[in-house]
């Protein structure tokens, strides 16, 4: 099964982040931590990770971090108790509920691994990560069924086959924890950039927001259009495309939920087919939770097709950092 860890390798994850008040002081301490992490220098990490927690034991990325460090140590339970943590008061990421499944599942307790990592995917639909270790947990599950009813009856055959095929699927499978990040912060260990999908009004400048999937992309060409008619040159409006991301960036900050609802076309629909009307109460509810909220966008990336041209379409890669009290 696949654990997630923020700060290495690109993430599966888009849409949501974890953001501390100082950006600069978080690069220096988690790449740090981070670093000693991936050298095997688990007490050294685990030492640094403890001494900033106790200024700054609210830091979300840091505690994430030492949820890592212990499951590495095999300090489970310690490890259980972060991400439980970091579950509930995070609940709209996917991650801490993808880690708690690999623990439970760690200990054979495929129930609360299933419960896990079915919470991970009602937040995020498209979490390619939770569907596979969600069907590891199964066969896990399937394979205790089947051990059971070869106990029972160790003449049945159906079951001696289908144990095998069970096993067969885990045979060769690498045993240690794979990771992944989350969205970036700069030169920190990074959160990746969500997509953030444009629809733009051919008469106006800039135009609406909609969230998209969480693998960052650089945008789908277009097909080229038979015919000898060439076509337009493709306008170059990117700086229009980021102030019309960070307007909605600062409407999400600002709390102004009509604001922020308002970038959003009225074609857009929610991932995972839910209806407009309770994806806009859900967001309501997320966006008027915390007491605070700070979203940035760093270093954006804007890629103009032709397809923008002809259909007033284009997508932006968007940095997206998010902090909440």
């Amino acid at each position: 099964m696949k654990m997630l860890d923020f700060p290495l390798i690109s993430a599966l994850m888009a849409a949501a982040a974890l953001l501390l008040s100082n950006p600069a002081a978080l690069a220096d301490e988690n790449d740090t931590v981070a670093k000693l992490y991936k050298q095997g220098n688990f007490a050294k990490a685990l030492e640094q990770a403890d001494a900033y927690l106790a200024l700054k034991p609210k830091d979300a990325q840091m505690r994430f971090q030492k949820g890592l460090i212990l499951t590495e140590q095999n300090k489970i339970a310690d490890a259980i108790g972060i991400f439980s943590s970091l579950a509930e008061e995070y609940p709209d990421l996917p991650e801490p509920h993808n880690n708690l499944a690999v623990l439970y599942a760690s200990q054979g307790q495929y129930d609360k691994a299933k419960g896990a990592l079915e919470a991970a995917i009602r937040t995020h639909p498209s979490y390619a990560t939770a569907y596979e270790n969600l069907g590891d947990v199964y066969a896990k599950m399937a394979s205790q069924a089947y051990g059971k009813a070869l106990q029972l009856d160790k003449g049945n055959a159906a079951a001696q086959t289908k144990l095998a095929m069970i096993k067969d699927l885990f045979t060769g499978k690498p045993k240690e924890i794979q990771t992944a990040s989350s969205p970036s912060v700069s030169a920190a260990p990074a959160i990746d950039a969500p997509v953030i999908a444009m629809e733009k009004v051919p008469e106006k400048r800039g135009g609406k927001a909609v969230e998209k999937a969480e693998k960052p992309t650089t945008g789908k060409t277009a097909a080229a259009e038979s015919g000898p008619e060439t076509q337009p040159a493709v306008p170059d409006e990117s700086d229009e495309v980021i102030k019309t991301i960070e307007a909605w960036a600062k409407a999400w900050s600002d709390k102004n939920v009509a604001a922020y609802l308002a970038f959003y076309a009225s074609s857009f629909r929610p991932q995972g087919g839910s209806a407009r009307a309770a994806w806009e109460k859900s967001r309501r509810e997320r966006i008027g939770k915390p007491k605070s909220i700070q979203v940035a966008i760093t270093n954006p990336k804007v890629n103009l097709t032709d397809t923008y041209a002809r259909k007033s379409e284009f997508q932006a890669i968007v940095p997206l950092r998010r902090n909440q009290e």
